[in-house]
């Protein structure tokens, strides 16, 4: 099986002439007739809008709209072949609990295989695995050395030629399941024929501080956002943590790119471009720690915002041709519009207006954004779910995770500059886990 092949030429000239599109956007209507310099803006804010807004409300009654959600349970003898794949880089303070969350799943055990990447560890995570091995005979440990390459996408590529499965679970080394995730959600996967089904991410440590507390409430908004876009004909996307992939469509597509920062996204795009259909599960979700700081945070979201912009420069020719639906691409471009062109126009936008002294331009764009995530914030974290008890959308929350919200308005015209000037090394940018966070499965 060859691996994914490299498409990450020309990143550089790709990100410096969509900085120059953006600050041209965001500069032009500075220079209109002032009765005119609004138009663009409110132009787009009733486009993008409405495509939100239809976004956020398709989840009302989603459970009777969902090809795979009403599905009848598999005969005894019928449960295909699971491997469960965990990248592990110095995570000796969660490794253990992973592993005897799995141990502790429903499945057959002749059908069931844990697989953990020891990727280069310098500390305990590698003994403690090879212990826990001596525990339990599902348990294979695969280590690598420090440096080999490709990320997280070498590590998972490393153990991908010796599965055995039909199907394999991809996790996080914080992740916390419920023990019959594996009973709802290969059945979920069969009957609505999805290639791939991504978990709904919840998060265990909301209780811990305001910050911990705005990503659940962002999780939950983006399960929503995400299940509205499926439902318009539109692209569910892969979130690494608790992603199901058939192996056939796995390796039909070249396995994991080592030459991105966010295998997931990369991945999601490369199914969709094959044909590949790609579900979302809302319950049981996968369960993990959300970051506990701010350095951590931005550290985060940045990978995830160069993850993002790569997968797009990577794949333009692909998502523009007839291999996508005319939904798909509608969709697509309204996304990318509203995710990664916005902040950098409304920071070019803001530089504009202050260098001129007059009014910034896309202030009614940027106030019909911020409003349709709080209305998906709203119906994200009213809705029944398992798993960790979602934060209550109370009015003071709604305006504190809406103003959280902000921090992308920083960190993707940082991340596009960063892109554009400097060549990108490589490397696995892990988020460190504490291992306290935990709710009973």
């Amino acid at each position: 099986m060859a691996v994914a092949a490299v498409t990450g030429d020309h990143r550089r000239g790709k990100t410096a002439l969509f900085l120059a599109a953006c600050g041209c956007a965001g500069a032009a209507p500075h220079w209109l007739d002032p009765a005119r310099s609004l138009l663009p803006a409110i132009t787009l804010a009733v486009v993008l809008g409405g495509y939100g807004l239809r976004t956020v409300l398709r989840g009302r009654g989603a459970e009777s709209v969902d090809p795979g959600s009403a599905t009848t349970p598999l005969d005894t003898g019928s449960w295909p072949a699971v491997d469960v794949v965990v990248g592990a880089r110095d995570e000796e303070a969660v490794i253990a609990r992973l592993v005897e969350r799995l141990a502790a799943l429903r499945y057959p055990a002749d059908r069931l295989s844990f697989w953990v990447v020891d990727d280069g560890s310098q500390d305990r995570t590698g003994a403690i695995l090879d212990g826990l091995q001596q525990q339990h005979p599902q348990l294979r440990v695969l280590h690598r050395p420090r440096g080999a390459g490709g990320g997280k996408s070498g590590a998972l590529n490393a153990v991908l030629k010796q599965l055995r499965g039909d199907w394999l679970l991809v996790l996080d080394a914080d992740a916390q399941l419920q023990e019959d995730v594996l009973e709802r959600l290969l059945p979920y996967a069969l009957g609505g024929g999805w290639s791939a089904v991504q978990l709904r991410k919840a998060v265990v440590n909301a209780g811990q501080s305001l910050l911990t507390r705005v990503q659940a409430m962002e999780m939950a908004l983006d399960a929503l956002i995400q299940q509205g876009r499926l439902l318009g004909g539109g692209v569910m996307e892969l979130r690494g943590n608790g992603q199901l992939l058939s192996r056939r469509s796995l390796e039909a597509c070249g396995g994991f790119n080592e030459d991105t920062v966010t295998d997931d996204l990369d991945l999601s795009f490369r199914l969709l471009t094959e044909g590949s259909r790609i579900g979302l599960l809302w319950d049981p979700p996968v369960q993990e720690e959300a970051v506990e700081s701010v350095s951590a945070l931005w550290k985060q979201r940045q990978r995830w915002a160069e993850g993002g912009l790569q997968r797009f420069f990577d794949y333009w020719p692909q998502l523009l041709s007839s291999r996508l639906s005319p939904s798909q691409r509608r969709d697509l471009a309204c996304f990318f519009l509203l995710q990664y062109a916005l902040p950098v126009v409304s920071f070019a936008d803001a530089l504009t207006s202050a260098a001129t002294r007059t009014v910034p331009a896309y202030w009614p764009l940027s106030i019909v954004a911020f409003s349709v995530s709080g209305l998906a914030y709203w119906r994200g974290c009213r809705r029944p779910s398992e798993g960790p008890e979602l934060p209550r959308p109370e009015p003071l929350s709604l305006l504190l995770a809406i103003a959280y919200l902000g921090h992308w308005f920083v960190v993707i015209p940082w991340v596009s500059a960063r892109m554009a000037l400097f060549p990108k090394r490589l490397v696995w940018a892990k988020t460190s886990h504490r291992g306290e966070a935990t709710v009973e499965a």
